[in-house]
């Protein structure tokens, strides 16, 4: 029998030895033995866990553990894991059949409840990822505008597109380079990147670029940099300047769609700026419900630029797939159920001011946020230290207290994610218990 450590639960919390055989032997034929690199924990060392199932808002894995799971496959499990209404949905349509390469009465179906739900769309193309949509959007805007150049911001993901792929340049307002290998200089040479928040940067780059940016496209709060949210003030001068230059405006909500409120982050921004929207979004994750399934849409005259109406061309096999979409049409039926949106914020708004409390009452310095079923928090270097605005304050955060905290609370049976650069999600199915148990075993780790 393995070694055995208490968990927060009274219940025991085997060393994952299943976990590690299992990565040893995914290590042979899966380069670095996941699908997904994140997954593989290097940025906390240690065995990743292999997940044999999961219900409400628990995980089991491998060697039997039980963890509160507050990752959520990364945002789509806002229900929880094996939602009544989603399995009864997906697995009806299963039965139905898998996939047909032609045009079902679901699809439909879905993209009226998403144009319903959006009011700056009014028409939307169904993909199977949230890359494929970025990159589909980013050709959409460029097709539409005639111009290639566009922006992104640092600490933005937008998937793994080749163009997408890349880092802030030497200056301000200067031209990215690429962040991974096999991309080429030449795919990087239009991506201008700038600093999430910084209002002089952005005016600098429309004072060189303006007119020849296709579009800006931005996480309204990013994920992928932890949880950091774009302020008022520099949306609304985002908006204002792509207006006046033509350049299209496109939100990336593939996390925060239908996950920070019904309507989107966009939603949160319209209630605080006159007359706000994006002219293009993009989601993914909670549209699926946990299957492969994203979306970009827009007006009608910017969407009826691609084929087989325009120009533009885009096309996917699997895509509108028919158990993709009946899981992520029960999913968003089920999310507009009254009051669902508000009991969510407060559970989540309870985890985080909990951490916040149990950290500040040890002497821990940290900070955090949250919006709807999306969470963030930061070891911080002091207790005057602001929460994170951009990548680089993020990067001055104290990260080797996060993958000490990270590895001491997933002992205890809580499963955060394992990078300090991720978002956390709740669910509609994490209980008062749930986070009860999760802010005293963060209290007893950080004491």
């Amino acid at each position: 029998m393995s070694t055995e450590k208490q968990g927060s639960e009274g219940l025991f919390q085997p060393r994952p030895i299943k976990s590690a055989q299992l990565f040893e032997r995914a290590a042979r034929v899966i380069p670095g033995g996941v699908n997904s690199p994140v997954r593989a924990f290097r940025a906390v060392g240690g065995t990743p866990r292999f997940i044999t199932r999961a219900q409400g808002a628990t995980l089991w894995d491998a060697d039997g553990n039980r963890y509160i799971d507050y990752i959520g496959s990364w945002g789509p499990m806002i229900l929880g894991h094996g939602h009544p209404a989603v399995i009864d949905a997906v697995t009806k349509a299963a039965h139905e059949g898998l996939s047909f390469g032609a045009p079902t009465e679901r699809e439909i179906e879905l993209a009226e409840e998403i144009v319903k739900l959006v009011p700056s769309m009014q028409q939307v193309r169904l993909v199977s990822s949230g890359t494929e949509a970025a990159m589909s959007a980013l050709r959409l805007a460029r097709g539409v505008t005639g111009r290639s150049k566009f922006v992104k911001f640092e600490g933005c993901y937008h998937g793994h597109a080749d163009a997408l792929l890349v880092k802030a340049g030497s200056g301000l307002a200067t031209f990215g380079h690429p962040t991974s290998a096999g991309v080429p200089p030449e795919a990087a040479q239009h991506t201008v990147v700038l600093e999430y928040n910084n209002l002089a940067q952005l005016e600098e780059a429309f004072a060189l670029h303006g007119r020849e940016l296709a579009c800006v496209i931005i996480e309204p709060i990013a994920g992928n940099m932890n949880f950091v949210r774009a302020s008022v003030p520099f949306m609304q001068r985002l908006r204002e300047l792509c207006t006046a230059n033509g350049a299209l405006l496109v939100f990336d909500e593939v996390m925060t769609g239908f996950r920070v409120a019904l309507g989107g982050a966009q939603s949160l921004y319209a209630q605080a700026i006159p007359d706000f929207a994006p002219d293009m979004s993009v989601f993914g994750k909670v549209i699926g419900g946990g299957m492969p399934l994203a979306a970009f849409g827009g007006s009608r005259a910017v969407m009826e630029q691609l084929a087989p109406l325009g120009p533009v061309y885009q096309a996917g096999t699997l895509s509108g797939n028919p158990v993709a979409t009946a899981c992520g049409l029960a999913t968003l039926r089920e999310i507009q159920q009254p009051g669902f949106f508000d009991a969510l914020a407060t559970r989540t708004r309870e985890l985080v001011v909990g951490l916040l409390d149990a950290a500040r009452g040890v002497g821990v310095p940290m900070c955090g946020d949250s919006e709807g079923g999306m969470f963030g928090f930061f070891f911080t270097r002091s207790f005057d230290d602001p929460l994170p605005q951009n990548y680089r304050a993020v990067m001055n955060t104290d990260k080797e207290r996060f993958n000490r905290f990270f590895h001491a609370m997933l002992e205890r049976g809580v499963y955060f994610a394992p990078a300090l650069y991720e978002a956390g999600f709740v669910s509609a199915a994490h209980t008062a218990v749930d986070v009860c148990r999760t802010v005293e075993s963060a209290r007893d780790v950080l004491a």
